[in-house]
């Protein structure tokens, strides 16, 4: 007996008491993204639109658990995105670069990985990664973007892919919740689970359910200064020499892009300037967070299923975007730039007796760091082959060893679909540095018949080369590019050393791109 309750002591000393739990009892591990939801639109985050209350299940939820302030995207794109948190690699590592990437299931390693410690493993809801989802136990996504009323789900009991359809009638946000808790209820329970619950909303263009067609009907909607003025920011390749260029880069709110703007979508022709512009962001706006409600509302559905269930308290529920979206700041929509609210993504965990409530960190993550922190709570090591990291040891309120002190960042399109210029660039605590180097990574051939590049080449517009930099401690909307000033031109230097230093470790040189490299090259000191 006394040798019994001295092995117990020394593991209990071995493991510590959080581990000990952890490896006696698996969590179930429920990973929930929405496409697009940005932390502006998130109430724990505070900002312009907390006092709406957007969001107060989420909003529970961190109260409940941690929420991280500084988590980035590596590519402000969907596809990219989420391969890299599949894979918990780079780009260049894991191959996809841009929308037209592809993960076949030999890469898909997040569930491979949690199958092999014992997980059974499902994905419902948007996928976006083109191949089968066949790395996963159970599957049931939407075709590509999939369609936000009476969705068609590719189901793998359901035929063979790409024809393994079935249809469901209503809201995708209500289907895609209807179909998780349909799974959780059939699931084996001899086993813990991993399930990707990913929702469609609130990607554009917006159409909520129609029972949300009276909320916010009423209200006056926040505006960011910078929708309307923003005489310091960006440099030659974001707006021009005398703002040449501003017609024709990143769509907007206001009408100043010619090709796309919701002044032209939302608004009669009889209203134009700031009126048109005002009016224009609060359709958006009221759009985008009704199609918010419509998440929320249905994660207050989920998260009562369970704790009806018995489940609330053995999983580890994550809650996050694919990556961050642009609400009017800079007068731009969408996503893709390396600024704060593009990349910037929301990340909520909850893991009742072991992270404390209310708890909040600073730490910077990317969406590497998911599969590796996932697999690690899983009871498992991280694979040498992934090259984020690890967090396990905040969520448990300990500090993290050699973590990085800065983010990398790269968007390969240039000029696609909204009009962004490809860059790269890094992001520490304080400062960003970018780099907008004005090339497709595809060879010219392929790439000069894409209508919008004939579109811009018709006006006789180009993009030039150029560097802009960011003091986010004393500019924290970035509103003065700071690359010029000579203040700053030592912290440039050792910025530009860390840029080059990551590329190199993570595999994201332009070795394989020599016209790019070219280019590199030739304006690095500039």
């Amino acid at each position: 007996m006394l040798k019994l309750a001295s092995c117990l002591f020394f593991v209990l000393i071995f493991f510590g008491p959080d581990n000990f739990a952890q490896t006696s009892k698996q969590p179930n591990i429920i990973f929930i993204m929405s496409d697009d939801h940005t932390t502006q639109a998130v109430g724990a985050y505070g900002g312009r639109l907390a006092a709406l209350n957007p969001t107060p299940n989420l909003d529970y939820l961190a109260s409940e658990g941690m929420r991280f302030d500084q988590v980035f995207s590596t590519n402000s794109i969907c596809t990219p995105s989420r391969a890299t948190i599949m894979t918990g690699q780079y780009p260049q590592t894991n191959g996809v670069l841009d929308l037209d990437g592809e993960l076949p299931p030999e890469k898909q390693y997040l569930p491979m990985e949690l199958s092999k410690l014992g997980y059974t493993t499902a994905i419902i809801g948007k996928w976006h990664l083109k191949q089968e989802p066949a790395a996963f136990d159970y599957y049931e996504v939407l075709h590509v973007q999939g369609e936000y009323f009476n969705p068609d789900l590719k189901t793998k009991t359901a035929g063979k892919w790409p024809d393994n359809k079935i249809n469901y009638p209503g809201h995708s946000s209500d289907v895609i919740t209807d179909r998780t808790i349909e799974y959780l209820k059939k699931r084996d329970k001899s086993k813990p689970f991993f399930l990707m619950h990913h929702y469609k909303a609130p990607h554009d263009m917006f159409e909520y359910a129609p029972r949300y067609e009276e909320y916010l009907k009423d209200v006056e909607i926040p505006e960011p200064a910078s929708l309307y003025s923003q005489p310091n920011f960006g440099s030659a390749a974001t707006v021009g020499p005398l703002d040449k260029l501003k017609p024709v880069i990143g769509t907007s709110v206001s009408s100043r892009h010619i090709a796309r703007n919701y002044v032209e979508t939302f608004i009669e022709d009889s209203v134009q300037g700031d009126e048109a512009t005002h009016l224009a962001y609060q359709e958006y706006l009221k759009r985008y967070l009704r199609c918010v409600k419509g998440v929320d509302d249905n994660l207050g559905r989920l998260f009562d299923f369970l704790k009806a269930e018995g489940l609330w308290e053995n999983t580890v529920i994550v809650y996050t975007g694919d990556q961050g979206m642009m609400l009017g700041e800079h007068d731009l929509i969408d996503k893709r730039w390396m600024l704060e609210e593009s990349m910037r993504m929301p990340f909520i965990v909850h893991y009742p007796g072991v992270i404390k409530p209310n708890s909040e960190s600073k730490l910077l993550i990317n969406n590497s760091d998911f599969a590796p922190t996932l697999i690690n709570l899983a009871g498992g090591q991280v694979p040498s082959y992934m090259q984020g990291k690890s967090f396990t040891n905040t969520l448990k309120g300990q500090p993290e060893s050699e973590w990085r002190e800065a983010t990398y960042y790269r968007y390969w399109m240039h000029m696609v679909h909204h009009w962004v210029p490809a860059h790269f660039g890094i992001r520490t605590d304080r400062y960003k540095l970018i780099f907008y180097y004005a090339k497709h990574h595809l060879p010219e051939s392929e790439w000069k018949n894409f209508y919008w590049n004939d579109q811009l080449r018709s006006l006789g517009y180009s993009t030039p080369v150029a560097w802009e930099l960011y003091d986010l401690k004393n500019d924290p909307f970035e509103l003065h590019n700071r690359y010029e000033d000579p203040a700053y031109q030592e912290i440039i230097a050792g910025l530009k050393k860390q840029l080059a230093a990551q590329r190199e470790e993570l595999n994201e040189t332009d070795k394989s791109y020599p016209e790019i490299q070219k280019i590199i090259e030739k304006h690095w000191d500039d």
